[in-house]
């Protein structure tokens, strides 16, 4: 990370009032409530536009399987290929999308790039021998590889796509869960495997009056190339005449933008955060340049970034790009990196740190942005770990093109209102004939915790009514008591990294473990209260060390749009290397505390 000259504390002191003035101006009452789900009369926002015919016409399923796996991203993907490493034969994933890649299938959007380097966010390189393209791979090559490890571990023909779980009920005369869908499936399952994603359930900007809009629109998502024309690589060729509008400027924005830029007869950008928006200096890249004739490069350029981006030492940088040369910053949010001692010492110095930086990024606007007045509105205002970093070689570029403007929408906290012909912002009304949407996705809606996926555990008990007066109780993020046989991957209570599918990898391997473990001395698994109890107390050591740097932050998904995070231990305190390597003891030492006998011997 560039350093630039030291701020005096006056200096710092005007930084931190500018920051709390900005987030004020975007602060919403209404918090995460300004956004929709494409639920009833917006349903059609969540459509799939990729599934073929075929998986939409089949027979309902009754049987048995081994493992029901509920979701096939990359985490029900590597749950798959794990539990098949370990000699588990009737592996069933359960999929909505039409094909496996969870958000690489869904995401097709012009310009899409992983923002992670590939070799290391690419999971199971090794196992495939594959050697990814580019420094940072477009995502269909990211989908391919995704179906290429499906393929590889025999996922494909048992998997039912374009369905999705309705129930989870525990069986107590089989000691098996019976699996029900929406395509009228009902199976019964020995373990279920969950890894529905943190970030799955599309969300739309709560307009007043977006359904009188007779424009087109779409979700980035769930993208029309019918209407615009081109492919994931551009070429929109029909939008040569549209005005066409984009709400959203975070990770999807950053990469759309340029795409319409070069084709749309002219692009509204309504902003209400510009992002960071760092040098990305994407390339091909060959397998000399990652060293992939050795055995377990991937595997070790993986480790090498995640130790990077955790603030633990290590000998070189193996992939040298601006996550990891900003770790020093992002490791304020990973509690078991700060300093001993002098805590206010270490966040003063932490404060002056991620003002160079973030002055750096307000000056590349600067150098690129052409007209003073758009660069103004362009430049971030807040610490750097806010919101996730953004990278482009091309996002700010595509605002010198005079078919581009900017609309700034702090003031008014977003759009104001919709029309037939538009959208109105302030005193001004902007036609257009498309407004795509690239406000991303709802957090923490998915998945067994959230209450959309009915789990019924022993004596009928509901997972949401055991959950509701004292929070989630879990073993290590992945078990819970009254709950046999139930995993949950990439839940509360574990941990996470900036590279999601090296975690999704980690947790996988413990998944298959634990049945492995449980297939071997014919046991269920089931924590002991006690044993959650205990968990709980390691979690709450960190709970509220990073409270207050959220709460501080300009509104966005990280913080429950400026809410701060819910309160509640919400994850493992010492971080990612730490709690892979907490799981690995565990299973050799302890995992027999969850397994116990069987009432029902498994045929």
């Amino acid at each position: 990370m560039a350093h630039s000259q030291k701020l005096s504390p006056q200096a710092l002191a005007e930084l931190r009032e500018r920051y709390r003035i900005e987030r004020e101006r975007r602060v919403r009452p209404d918090g995460t409530g300004q956004y929709l789900g494409a639920h009833a009369e917006f349903s059609y926002y969540a459509a799939d536009p990729y599934a073929s015919s075929e998986s939409a016409e089949r027979e309902p399923v009754r049987d048995r399987v081994d493992v029901a796996v509920v979701g096939g991203g990359f985490g029900g993907i590597l749950a798959g290929a794990r539990l098949r490493q370990q000699g588990i034969e009737h592996v069933r994933v359960i999929e909505k999308g039409g094909d496996f890649g969870g958000t690489w299938y869904w995401n097709r959007y012009p310009g899409i790039h992983c923002d992670i380097e590939s070799h290391v966010y690419l999971p199971m390189l090794d196992e495939t021998g594959y050697v990814p393209e580019w420094k940072y791979a477009p995502g269909e090559e990211i989908r391919r590889h995704a179906v290429r490890i499906a393929e590889k571990f025999g996922l494909c023909a048992d998997a039912l796509f374009s369905t999705s779980v309705t129930s989870l009920v525990w069986d107590e005369t089989s000691d098996t869960w019976i699996v029900t869908t929406d395509r009228g499936d009902k199976f019964q399952a020995t373990y279920v495997v969950t890894a529905t994603g943190t970030l799955s359930e599309l969300k739309l900007p709560g307009i007043p009056g977006i359904e009188k809009f007779k424009g087109h629109t779409f979700h980035t998502s769930r993208w029309d190339y019918g209407y615009t024309g081109g492919t994931p690589d551009g070429g929109l060729t029909r939008l040569a005449d549209k005005r066409v509008g984009v709400v959203g400027t975070g990770a999807t924005g950053i990469q759309v933008v340029p795409k319409l830029s070069e084709d749309a007869g002219h692009l509204y950008v309504f902003q209400r955060t510009p992002s960071t928006v760092d040098v990305r200096a994407n390339r091909r890249t060959t397998a000399r340049d990652v060293d992939a004739d050795r055995p377990g490069w991937a595997s070790e350029r993986r480790d090498n970034f995640l130790r990077l981006v955790s603030g633990e030492p290590v000998n070189a940088d193996l992939v040298a790009d601006g996550w990891t040369s900003s770790a020093a910053l992002l490791e304020k949010l990973l509690p078991s990196f700060r300093r001993q001692g002098d805590r206010e010492a270490f966040e003063a110095a932490y404060e002056a740190m991620d003002a160079a930086k973030m002055n750096e990024i307000r000056s590349r606007v600067d150098q690129v942005v052409t007209d003073p007045a758009t660069a103004e509105k362009l430049k971030p205002w807040y610490r750097y770990a806010c919101k996730r970093p953004a990278f482009s070689d091309l996002y700010l570029q595509a605002f010198n093109r005079d078919n581009v403007t900017l609309v700034d929408t702090a003031e008014t906290h977003g759009i104001e209102r919709m029309t037939e012909h538009g959208v109105v912002v302030g005193d001004t009304e902007y036609e257009l004939d498309c407004l795509i949407f690239a406000t991303g996705f709802s957090v923490g809606v998915s998945g067994v915790h959230s209450g959309r996926l009915p789990v019924h555990g022993r004596d009928g008990v509901h997972l949401q009514d055991a959950w509701r007066q004292r929070g989630p109780r879990t073993l290590h993020g992945f078990t819970s008591h009254g709950f046999p046989n139930l995993i949950q991957m990439g839940g509360v209570q574990s941990t996470s990294s900036v590279n999601y599918t090296h975690v999704l990898d980690e947790h996988a391997v413990h998944a298959a473990a634990l049945v492995a473990g449980a297939e071997a001395q014919d046991a269920v698994i089931e924590p002991s209260r006690e044993a959650e109890e205990t968990w709980i107390a390691v979690c709450a050591q960190g709970a509220p060390d990073h409270e207050w740097f959220h709460a501080e932050c300009t509104p966005g998904y990280y913080n429950a749009e400026g809410r701060g995070r819910p309160n509640g231990p919400l994850a493992y305190p010492h971080g990612a290397v730490a709690f892979h390597a907490l799981l690995k003891q565990w299973r050799e030492v302890s995992m027999g505390e969850v397994l116990r006998v069987r009432r029902t011997p498994q045929p």
